[in-house]
């Protein structure tokens, strides 16, 4: 799984890629590593979580949330925020991502996964991938997430079995990639977990390639 993405564009840019509002997010572009905040896009109401006002789908807007959620009091390791969601029937998921409200898109540029060799300092393969189809609307992509409403709010990014390009390169598991197209996107951040998660889980429908340019 990943533990490292790029988000090469201004939050205004990504606002204009996802029909969000952008509000005052200060994101200039960049890297986001676990325990850092990063620009989510959710729809659910914008200062407390809860059922959304009856009458109509809120507008997506842009949130500042911290990669990672708080684990569970019986976690072995308490002071290690959960940065990914690989069963999505955990009773620590479940009820988050039945309700939509906390379902997120996490924007990004590139994903860096870990291959199966090493380099020639010993060190862990890192390759850096990316869509293989430009998408429409310009490079950024929509990862699945979903977020937690802690004293520090954090997301979490859902996984599948690596295959394609990532797989061949020995990574064992990857993101989900969301479709590029509109419906998909609102299906996420708007539709019941039965269309949500049938979405989610279909086979890779964005393909992945490596794109690595000797970055670490």
């Amino acid at each position: 799984m990943t533990q490292l993405y790029r988000l090469d564009c201004s939050a205004a840019d990504v606002a204009a890629r996802f029909g969000a509002h952008a509000g005052d997010d200060p994101w200039a572009g960049g890297y986001i590593a676990p325990a850092k905040f990063a620009p989510v896009v959710t729809a659910g109401r914008e200062y407390v979580a809860g059922p959304r006002p009856a009458g109509g789908r809120l507008q997506p807007r842009i949130t500042p949330r911290l990669w990672g959620v708080e684990p569970p009091p019986n976690s072995d390791n308490p002071a290690r925020r959960i940065t990914s969601v690989r069963n999505t029937d955990s009773p620590f998921w479940i009820g988050n991502l039945r309700n939509s409200e906390f379902r997120c898109l996490i924007p990004a540029t590139a994903i860096m996964l870990w291959g199966s060799g090493i380099d020639y300092e010993g060190r862990r393969l890192r390759h850096w991938f990316a869509p293989e189809i430009p998408l429409s609307g310009g490079a950024t992509f929509a990862m699945a997430g979903v977020w937690k409403d802690e004293d520090v709010p954090g997301f979490a990014i859902l996984t599948q079995d690596a295959r394609g390009a990532p797989k061949d390169a020995g990574s064992r598991s990857m993101p989900i990639v969301l479709p590029a197209d509109d419906a998909a996107h609102q299906t996420w951040l708007h539709g019941g977990w039965d269309k949500a998660r049938a979405l989610a889980e279909k086979p890779a429908q964005v393909a992945l390639h490596n794109i690595d340019t000797g970055e670490v």
